[in-house]
């Protein structure tokens, strides 16, 4: 059975905003490697509309090697969309989703394959409340914003976590790697 991991980037105050950190080789690296495993990708609108950059620079590289590299993996991972509004997607590695959330999920955990890594805050909420995260991969950057959009927004109810492991990068962010411990 594959894994449902959710990896995003947040500040140390629990907000998750990719303009208020800025990431390094180090990380862009970390990301890609991690892409470069995932079976799919699983994304919101918001979220999917801000990665369609990526797409951008595989277009018209940046120069930036680290970047270019990982905008090459996101451009070839396959990606899933969960949207009310989007009526079509044009990115060639991506398609929307025509089930809800739920049904669509435990489909893709019992196909064979590589695990599925969700980006998005509202489908980690959305996932989180349906028990259906295997992994919490929550690279911490060393900044305060104050304010924005916490990533645990609306869970009404404690989850237990076990740190399995940890990853420092040299410019100060962490990655917890976290496993819900199961409700008895």
């Amino acid at each position: 059975m594959r894994k449902v991991i959710a990896a995003i980037n947040m500040t140390l105050d629990g907000f998750c905003d990719h303009t208020a950190i800025i990431p390094d080789e180090e990380i862009h690296q970390h990301y890609a490697d991690l892409l470069s495993k995932a079976g799919t990708v699983l994304y919101g609108r918001i979220t999917y509309q801000l990665m369609e950059f990526w797409r951008t620079l595989v277009e018209n590289p940046s120069g930036e090697k680290s970047m270019d590299d990982f905008a090459i993996v996101m451009d070839k991972t396959p990606k899933i969309v969960f949207s009310h509004t989007l009526k079509n997607v044009d990115w060639k590695s991506t398609k929307l989703a025509t089930r809800d959330l739920e049904e669509e999920v435990l489909e893709l955990k019992q196909q064979s394959g590589k695990d599925i890594f969700v980006g998005s805050p509202g489908l980690i909420v959305a996932l989180t409340k349906l028990s259906l995260i295997d992994e919490y991969q929550l690279c911490v950057h060393p900044v305060i914003v104050g304010n924005g959009l916490p990533l645990f927004k609306n869970i009404n109810h404690r989850i237990a976590l076990t740190l399995v492991k940890t990853k420092t990068f040299s410019g100060g962010a962490v990655i917890l790697y976290y496993e819900p411990i199961p409700q008895k």
